[in-house]
């Protein structure tokens, strides 16, 4: 696994050299230059914890959110205020963690948000299926929320048990949805599950999208060495037929895809923190990607606190990249959308893209994974497939083991991946 990893990065960054994330960080951070800049803040608190669930997250309790969240809104009055005038961004997006758990100050904290950043495509929240109630969403409506994201992970009993998750009533889904209206209501669900089928999914993507979805989110199974969940991971033959299978099936029936496992009833029913150029990341474990480096936030909320009420950046790990790490970086994440625009990768960098991946560009496109049109290059479902194919490795080989350190460490010396 970390042979695979480690050989796709010495030929894509043309050098030897590790990524190296070393304990230290700039209090001022250069995020004036970042076009296409994203929010994230996180919300670590959950009223139950997932087995599967690989994120920062801790169990509730009053006094230590209070707390939390009081230095969260000073961690974005510290960043937000090195740009004079409000700095243009795309949108901001609540992750966790359970963020409606905060709804009583999420106002509070979008108000900071909105001292220092002009928000361009409004702002999403994740959900478990719990805070789908009348009360919670007219909470999130009145503070700004426009993208809700619903984490059903399956509809079907069979799969919920697996998942150590409780029934989903439907209708009661569909009634409250009603009342309340949102840009974009998402509905999460894991595929690659045991035994799972096209039928299985097919069925959970049709209930979504009848019940008030007018977006879904695939997301694969990954089997985090950290996690308490005992699901074994489907073969790669049969998640490579299931993945082409759902794909053919939305593609079929008219959805619009915006991401390798994401499809929606239009192109403006959107919901990804992933796909930008660059992002500001607020809480603990937050992440910060800038033009020339990529920066890890504390995922102990003590320290995050300590270091926040001592007016000091809560930045765990730093990586200052090369020019070739940083493309990978860009290439990697940009390809999640599953295209990669030539002329935006020459605006980023300064250089064409053909100059710099020619090679591997006309071998994607020999191996069938890529087509060119007008400059875009665009994922096929072979493609797809081994974007994450590959995507699996890389978390299993990286993002397992940075985050398994931090889960022991508040801040590490030094993590070479």
């Amino acid at each position: 696994m970390s042979t695979i990893t480690n050989l796709t990065r010495m030929w894509l960054t043309r050098s030897m050299k590790p990524f190296i994330f070393k304990s230290e960080y700039d209090q001022q951070l250069p995020f004036s230059e970042c076009d296409n800049l994203g929010l994230y803040v996180h919300i670590p608190f959950c009223k139950s914890i997932c087995n599967f669930c690989p994120y920062c997250k801790v169990r509730y309790l009053e006094e230590v959110y209070d707390r939390y969240i009081d230095a969260l809104i000073q961690e974005i009055h510290l960043v937000g205020s090195q740009h004079i005038g409000k700095k243009k961004t795309t949108s901001l997006y609540f992750g966790g963690g359970t963020p409606a758990l905060a709804a009583d100050r999420l106002k509070e904290i979008i108000s900071a948000i909105r001292e220092h950043y002009v928000l361009t495509e409004g702002i999403g929240i994740e959900l478990h299926p719990d805070n789908v109630v009348p009360s919670v969403l007219r909470i999130l409506k009145e503070a700004g929320v426009t993208k809700i994201s619903i984490g059903i992970q399956s509809f079907q009993k069979k799969f919920q048990t697996v998942l150590g998750r409780e029934t989903v009533d439907i209708s009661t889904l569909k009634e409250v949805l009603s009342q309340v209206s949102f840009e974009t209501v998402s509905m999460d669900f894991i595929f690659a599950l045991p035994m799972q089928t096209f039928d299985d999914l097919k069925a959970d993507i049709d209930a979504a999208f009848q019940n008030g979805a007018n977006h879904v989110a695939i997301y694969p199974f990954i089997d985090f060495t950290f996690t308490s969940s005992t699901v074994t991971t489907m073969p790669k033959k049969e998640k490579q037929a299931l993945l082409d299978a759902v794909t053919r099936y939305c593609m079929d029936k008219g959805y619009h895809r915006s991401s390798i496992w994401t499809f929606s009833k239009d192109k403006q029913a959107t919901y990804s923190s992933m796909t930008r150029d660059s992002f500001l990341g607020f809480g603990c474990s937050a992440t910060t990607l800038l033009r020339e480096q990529f920066k890890i936030n504390t995922f102990s909320i003590e320290e995050y606190c300590k270091r926040v009420e001592e007016g000091n950046l809560p930045t765990a790990l730093t990586i200052r990249f090369s020019l070739r790490q940083r493309m990978v970086y860009y290439l990697f994440w940009t390809a999640y959308s599953t295209k990669v625009d030539a002329k935006d990768f020459e605006r980023f960098f300064g250089v064409p893209l053909k100059k710099m991946y020619g090679t591997e560009l006309k071998i994607a496109e020999w191996l069938g994974f890529l087509v060119k049109e007008n400059d875009v290059y665009s994922m096929t479902l072979k493609g797809a497939f081994y974007y994450h194919y590959y995507e699996n490795f890389y978390t299993l080989a990286y993002i397992d083991k940075m985050w398994g350190i931090l889960r022991k460490e508040a801040f590490p010396k030094k993590i070479e991946l």
